[in-house]
């Protein structure tokens, strides 16, 4: 269900995550290609990973991904090069949400669409080939490897809101992870929380869209 804020005259922009809102992600696709290389099960490496300092700061752009891959070494305990680490990282996207693509062609024919996503510099090269066609809807993508910031963190979407240059309660935030909905909220915007394509569309319904 859309917030029953959601009108026709309620928003001037609207701002996507895109990892399981616009592009479906398996992290067990990560894992088996890892443990692959590594010769080892995927169920080794589950416990051993966690979003840690090393995580978040590759995600801010604070170290590169051979540092990153370097952490990933020592924390999962694996032998592997940067280029199978890196294979395994970018396997992570399985493809669109399904119905997506025709949800953001519709909504962009009425407002601004723009992206917020926490990610890092190795999947930015890959998924803005990859998925070209489906993130060209977007006006501008604000990923926290390029401005330094992740959500939840307050900072991010004051950023965010700066740059797109409307008021916060004029935006409409799509993300999946229940912390950023909340912190997008905190900082004033309408948010909605996504579980599936559905609610996307139910939204842009409840926005005339």
């Amino acid at each position: 269900m859309p917030p029953p804020s959601l009108t026709p005259t309620s928003a001037d922009a609207l701002l996507f995550d895109l990892g399981r809102v616009v592009l479906d992600i398996d992290f067990n696709r990560t894992l088996a290609c890892w443990a692959g290389h590594a010769g080892c099960e995927p169920a080794q490496l589950i416990g051993r990973f966690s979003p840690d300092d090393a995580y978040k700061r590759h995600e801010r752009g604070e170290i590169s991904d051979a540092e990153f891959f370097a952490a990933l070494r020592a924390s999962l305990g694996i032998d592997v090069t940067d280029a199978q680490f890196l294979e395994g990282w970018n396997a992570i996207f399985a493809g669109e949400m399904p119905e997506i693509a025709a949800l953001l062609a519709r909504a962009a024919r009425r407002l601004p669409l723009y992206a917020f996503s926490n990610t890092n510099r190795a999947h930015e090269a890959h998924f803005s080939r990859a998925f070209a066609q489906v993130l060209g809807h977007f006006r501008k993508m604000f990923l926290s490897s390029t401005i330094g910031l992740r959500k939840p963190d307050a900072a991010a979407y004051d950023h965010v809101v700066k740059e797109i240059g409307v008021p916060a309660g004029r935006i409409v935030f799509f993300d999946d992870v229940m912390e950023n909905i909340e912190g997008a909220r905190a900082r004033g915007l309408q948010a909605v929380h996504v579980t599936s394509t559905r609610d996307v569309a139910d939204a842009l319904t409840a926005l005339g869209i």
